[in-house]
């Protein structure tokens, strides 16, 4: 199933056998308020090192993990410190932080010939996420699949995570299917496949498989499942669906054919204003509320930020959903 990968270093390979009996870092409750918000500001594209730092201290892996995607995210490339937290979180078991240690092209101590002992290369860390993350796909673990997909960029393995319901996976597989990859005779089967898969993406609940099949059945001209798919979207948190639902509430445009409320509509695209670390979206609300306010009187504003005020309280927090193996 995978690739085979010659040995570089024996003594690195044996020292490989961390990992297997970790015990979950015990967060206090404060710790863990600082995570849960570290990772809403992650979403939302935010400063989050400082709330994440709290968690990742406390020895908390998937804190480790984001802290260490925050730092590289946000100096552009892989530095010291996020190496270590990457580090940190691997070697609890961490196949995600296993990745990017695997997918660095030059270790950075290997660049300033300051390695410390026993330090692994790219290689040992992709013979470790292996070593973790295939067992568990081979019980079922459709994530577990799709890591291994990732890493060696075998179809079969992201084929068996679609086939084992991972809705991320089903949503990724009609996409490589999108681009011709994988053979289908007669060729038209090809497009059932991908709608099939699209759809049960989105009984999966994965946010970017919804959103493909929501264009799909608004392409088929089912514009009432479309509305219905889209307002559990926004009920997700997703930025782009309640930005979206918004605007068509108002009618700017009105291309789902739902009916007229500038309240709603002004006070969904409100929320967004709020998202000012980056991604666009409040730049799209501050463009977008002028032209549906021309529609409306003072009092309607005030109840539509009142709506929104509500809205807030009663849903998850907005986010981006990044790719967590993003750029």
């Amino acid at each position: 199933m995978r690739k085979n990968m010659p040995i570089k270093n024996l003594i690195a390979v044996l020292a490989i056998s961390l990992c297997s009996h970790v015990i979950a870092a015990q967060l206090t409750p404060q710790q863990q308020a600082a995570k849960e918000r570290g990772i809403m500001l992650y979403n939302q594209y935010k400063t989050a090192i400082p709330e994440l730092r709290i968690a990742a201290e406390a020895g908390d892996r998937e804190s480790q993990y984001f802290l260490g995607e925050e730092l590289r995210l946000t100096n552009r490339y892989m530095t010291t410190e996020a190496q270590k937290w990457y580090i940190a979180a691997a070697e609890q078991g961490d196949y995600y932080a296993m990745f990017r240690l695997s997918d660095t092209d030059n270790d950075l101590c290997n660049a300033m010939k300051n390695c410390p002992p026993g330090s692994r290369s790219s290689e040992d860390w992709t013979r470790l996420l292996w070593k973790t993350a295939e067992p568990l796909a081979e019980k079922g673990d459709g994530e577990a699949m799709m890591i291994m997909y990732n890493s060696t960029g075998e179809l079969e393995w992201l084929e068996r995570s679609a086939s084992a319901g991972y809705a991320k996976a089903q949503w990724l597989l009609a996409n490589r299917y999108k681009e011709g990859h994988g053979f289908f005779f007669p060729p038209w089967k090809r497009s059932e496949q991908i709608e099939e898969l699209l759809r049960k993406s989105s009984e999966g609940n994965f946010v970017n498989g919804m959103g493909e099949y929501m264009g799909i059945l608004q392409e088929k001209g089912d514009l009432a499942a479309a509305r219905a798919l889209l307002i559990k979207i926004a009920e997700t948190g997703d930025e782009g669906a309640i930005g979206s639902y918004g605007a068509y509430l108002a009618h700017t445009p009105n291309t789902l054919d739902f009916p007229l409320d500038l309240v709603k509509g002004y006070g969904l695209i409100f929320l967004l204003l709020e998202l000012d670390g980056g991604g666009g979206a409040k730049e799209y609300a501050e463009d977008i509320l002028p032209e549906i306010a021309a529609k409306m009187t003072p009092g309607q504003i005030e109840q539509a930020k009142a709506f929104a005020k509500k809205w807030k309280a009663t849903h998850p927090p907005l986010s981006y959903f990044p790719e967590k193996l993003g750029f």
